[in-house]
């Protein structure tokens, strides 16, 4: 079981997800009711491979949308609508994120690229979303909430720094902004 994910948590991301998961998480945003709507997953998975995706939306409802989205040419789109300067820029911050969470001393494979471990442009919108959702200052996850509206997120629940949730920003929930 993770290490972060309380039993709970666990078995419901499990069945999201369809499977268990492969390695540590936490539940950083959560939807009205409570449910995980986007984890955070450690860089390294049990098995010791690497994981790319350090955020992953969970949530079938948002899933869904943003699969639509993606299904209409949206990573294409989305990718046209983004500066590739700006986007380098959130693919840099991501991996600089996520392998601080590398603990010191690590010798094994490590999760390499950006959003979703991709080096240049975009690949997964889900990917994207998620870490907006999370708070991360992503433009390809801006414009995917653009695109949804904000009815998709107004009513998520993001984590704080001491693992409290708190209502989701004006800010986050209508997709403009970073919550910190």
């Amino acid at each position: 079981m993770s290490r972060a994910a309380s039993g709970g948590d666990y078995e419901e991301v499990a069945q999201l997800l369809g499977r268990e998961p492969s390695g540590d998480f936490d539940v950083v945003v959560r939807n009205r009711s409570g449910s995980p709507v986007v984890i955070r997953n450690a860089p390294i998975l049990h098995d010791g491979r690497p994981m790319p995706t350090r955020y992953w939306l969970v949530d079938d409802r948002l899933r869904r949308l943003v699969g639509r989205l993606e299904s209409e040419g949206g990573v294409r789109a989305a990718e046209a609508a983004v500066e590739a300067a700006e986007l380098a820029e959130a693919h840099a911050r991501y991996a600089v994120e996520r392998d601080a969470a590398i603990e010191d001393g690590y010798r094994g494979p490590r999760p390499s690229a950006g959003v979703g471990g991709t080096r240049r442009g975009v690949k997964c919108l889900h990917a994207h979303y998620a870490w907006h959702l999370a708070g991360g200052d992503d433009p390809v996850g801006r414009w995917v909430a653009e695109r949804l509206g904000p009815d998709a997120d107004a009513s998520l629940r993001v984590s704080d720094p001491n693992g409290a949730f708190e209502p989701a920003r004006p800010e986050i929930a209508t997709g403009h902004g970073r919550s910190e």
